[in-house]
């Protein structure tokens, strides 16, 4: 199994939660005008190409980027009447004003400059185009347990092997120096308390066996990673997890 394959596995049984059905569908409100957007939208870091085809159901002409093939693969697999293409969400495939909206969802703290990312989208969008863009928090993820320090730790362990863990934070004002006006901030919270929770614990430890970018202070050694793991463990099975991530999406108009 690929990486990707672990990517689709986790977003598939996030974005099916009735929770982040009714986020996405917020960030539509968002993005949408009453009488619709007359024109393209795009929707950067697309992945499996769910939002495409949920924003193309409400009659919207979206158009799915992703710069990872196997994701456009899966997405046109799955969806096959949505227009879906291989691209780069600091290079976008549009020209100057050529959309009407722009939506990055979980992607901002993937790329190298975030900033960069939300000056491409005000470049591809039209005067009065709105840009949405949400994503978590990394290093405000909340976790139970009976060790609270190594917990922290442990959390951010975790964000230091994210390329930009305080993006979602740092959104409006991105969206405030591109240039955008009418910017709003939203804070959205998932808890996760049952098979995803422990697949997310799991996923934690798993990269923060990693983490070499962290001071060797805040480092976790392998044993307290297996022990953290363990209680983990022991709260799954007498249904005590308890994970928060929290979420923040920013919306705007470019004049």
């Amino acid at each position: 199994m690929t990486a990707t394959d672990v990517l689709i596995r986790m977003l598939d049984a996030f974005d099916g939660r009735p929770d982040a059905t009714a986020l996405r569908a917020r960030s539509y409100d968002l993005l949408l005008p009453a009488d619709g957007p007359g024109g393209p939208v795009a929707d950067v870091g697309c992945g499996a190409g769910r939002a495409v085809a949920e924003l193309s159901e409400r009659g919207v002409r979206a158009i799915g980027v992703d710069h990872n093939e196997q994701m456009i693969e899966v997405a046109a697999r799955r969806w096959p009447e949505i227009d879906v293409r291989v691209g780069d969400a600091c290079e976008l495939p549009f020209k100057d004003g050529e959309l009407a909206g722009y939506r990055a969802d979980k992607v901002l703290h993937t790329l190298p400059d975030p900033a960069q990312g939300i000056a491409e989208a005000y470049r591809v969008l039209a005067p009065g185009g709105r840009a949405v863009v949400l994503g978590q928090d990394w290093e405000a993820t909340v976790i139970d347990s009976d060790s609270p320090e190594l917990t922290r730790r442990v959390v951010q362990a975790r964000a230091a092997q994210v390329r930009n863990p305080r993006a979602a934070r740092a959104q409006r004002r991105l969206l405030l120096d591109a240039g955008f006006r009418e910017v709003t901030v939203e804070a959205h919270t998932a808890v996760f308390t049952g098979e995803l929770a422990m697949l997310l614990v799991s996923d934690t430890v798993g990269a923060c066996r990693q983490a070499e970018a962290v001071t060797d202070a805040e480092a976790v050694t392998e044993a307290e990673a297996d022990r953290w793991l363990d209680e983990q463990r022991l709260r799954a099975g007498n249904d005590r997890l308890f994970v928060a991530v929290p979420f923040f999406m920013a919306a705007g108009t470019r004049p």
